[in-house]
């Protein structure tokens, strides 16, 4: 592990200690110290919650609002999926007409040959019971079914009748018709999978976002910290200034540069005040923790030791991401178009055939004794006679959507490959820009320390000591983007690859 500084982030008994305790001067401690009283009651202090990176992405990956959304899609996924499964299996349904009725006038066969037309009413009703499976190697189906029907014909020739079919097997079955039933499984078994690689590339996104707010936090922070010391050691320099200016050691144009010096500091430490408050409010919504709640961070110490090798990311990225998933769902939808074009506008046949037990009588209890053999068959064909080619411009349209979605496929999957390959870069230059960037803040840091010392005792001039704080300032600022860019390197690694570099293992 590299170790780098934590640049004033820890609170002491009386406040915020600062960057490299030890190596500041004693009027840097005391203007820290004092920094962290004004940022904090006591019984802030007392109740503060200090957060740690990665203890921030663990509470915004539990209770975030983004997480939930996230959590949300993948229970909805999961549940379609449940129900998608629970349809493959035998389902059993009752339905049936309670009652029909119809009052006509209609026409009558006579006897003698002729045709009379006489009111009729007429009530019609029925209840099945059937259970259904489909079946898997053939897209066709099984049915068993049980139907009572009742027909009462009012009028000079009044009948009631029931009929009945206590069992009868079957099968429906098209022939040369797409399997629609195979297709929609493997679409079904590809979009589950994506569904859940998608919410953990979401919670990966939630890290990245609180690792976002997180260093905002820090950096307005760490500018507030470096304003107000600004603002107080240019308030000294300006007391200092106005008495040897009375005593004729400066000009006055050095008195109006270092009175001008403090009011820019002023402004600035307001300006950086403001900052942070916004940068507090946003951290605060990213976690989803009410206003009221006493919150602080605890930026890291040391950063993980990761070498990633772009190979390994790489190959990472192409197993895990979702995109490469979706990719192979579009390929699979894409040739079940081309299935759908060629079979269903071309010869086909429906096949449904049944076996069961019937009996009809005026009686309820008798329509179900001395039961007769009840067969049924039938087969439908559908053959296109003309359709002046659009049949194959189906097809021929079907097959250059594939030919899309292959090209698509192949640019989307370079790119998976080169985010991959670059993101591993951006981390090992993240990490070197991290290592001089804290040398640079240390060596400003110091510079600014001795150019203050020999400030005080009239060795240098304004100008000089001026350009040593401006430097110090950027120094510093350098240094906190660094740390951010390095641990969003490291997370957005993470996040293009669905891979944990340190643990060495896939995320889940």
């Amino acid at each position: 592990m590299m170790e780098h500084r934590e640049a004033g982030t820890r609170m002491s008994a009386c406040g915020r200690t600062g960057r490299r305790a030890a190596e500041r001067p004693a009027w840097w401690r005391t203007l820290a110290c004092a920094l962290g009283v004004a940022l904090c009651t006591p019984e802030a202090v007392l109740a503060q919650r200090a957060l740690t990176l990665d203890q921030a992405i663990e509470l915004a990956q539990r209770q975030g609002l983004q997480a939930r959304a996230a959590s949300s899609a993948r229970e909805a996924a999961r549940s379609r999926d449940r129900a998608f499964t629970a349809r493959r299996l035998p389902q059993l349904a009752l339905g049936g007409n309670l009652p029909i009725y119809n009052r006509s006038i209609i026409p009558v066969l006579q006897p003698d040959g002729s045709t009379e037309f006489k009111a009729q009413q007429q009530t019609d009703a029925s209840l099945a019971l059937t259970m259904s499976q489909r079946i898997p190697l053939t897209g066709g189906s099984l049915f068993m079914s049980s139907e009572l029907s009742r027909l009462e014909v009012s009028g000079q020739r009044g009948l009631r009748n029931w009929s009945s079919t206590p069992l009868s097997f079957g099968i429906r079955q098209d022939i040369l018709r797409p399997n629609t039933f195979k297709w929609d499984g493997r679409e079904q078994d590809l979009r589950t999978e994506v569904a859940e690689r998608q919410y953990v590339e979401a919670r990966e996104e939630v890290a990245i976002g609180i690792t976002t707010a997180f260093f905002d936090l820090y950096s307005a922070r760490m500018a507030l910290a470096n304003a107000t010391t600004n603002a107080a050691v240019n308030d000294t320099l300006y007391t200092l200034n106005k008495g040897r200016f009375e005593v004729g050691k400066i000009g006055e144009n050095d008195l109006l540069q270092s009175e001008l010096a403090l009011l820019r500091a002023r402004n600035s430490a307001d300006e950086a005040r403001l900052n942070h408050d916004r940068a507090l409010a946003a951290f605060r919504l990213a976690l989803n923790v009410a206003p009221e709640v006493p919150l602080d961070i605890d930026v890291p110490t040391t950063v993980p030791d990761v070498v990633a090798d772009t190979v390994v990311a790489v190959e990472q990225a192409l197993r895990n991401r979702a995109q490469v998933l979706d990719l192979q769902l579009q390929g699979v939808q894409a040739r079940r178009r081309i299935s759908e074009a060629r079979l269903l506008n071309g010869v086909g046949a429906t096949l449904q055939a049944s076996v069961g037990l019937n009996q009809t009588a005026a009686d309820v209890n008798a329509a179900y004794r001395d039961l007769l053999n009840q067969q049924r068959f039938s087969l439908a064909v559908q053959m296109p006679l003309i359709q002046w080619g659009a049949r194959s411009n189906d097809v021929q349209a079907a097959r250059a959507d594939q030919d899309r979605v292959e090209a698509n496929g192949r640019l989307a999957r370079e790119q998976v490959a080169q985010d991959a390959h670059f993101a591993a870069l951006q981390l090992s230059q993240s990490r070197r820009q991290l290592a001089l960037a804290a040398k640079a803040d240390t060596v400003a840091a110091k510079r600014f320390e001795v150019a203050y010392n020999r400030y005080v005792i009239g060795r240098i001039g304004m100008d000089n000591l001026y350009l040593a704080q401006n430097e110090k300032d950027q120094a510093l600022q350098q240094y906190v983007q660094s740390l951010r860019g390095f641990w969003l390197a490291y997370y957005r690694l993470r996040r293009v690859t669905l891979f944990d570099f340190v643990a060495g293992s896939t995320i889940r």
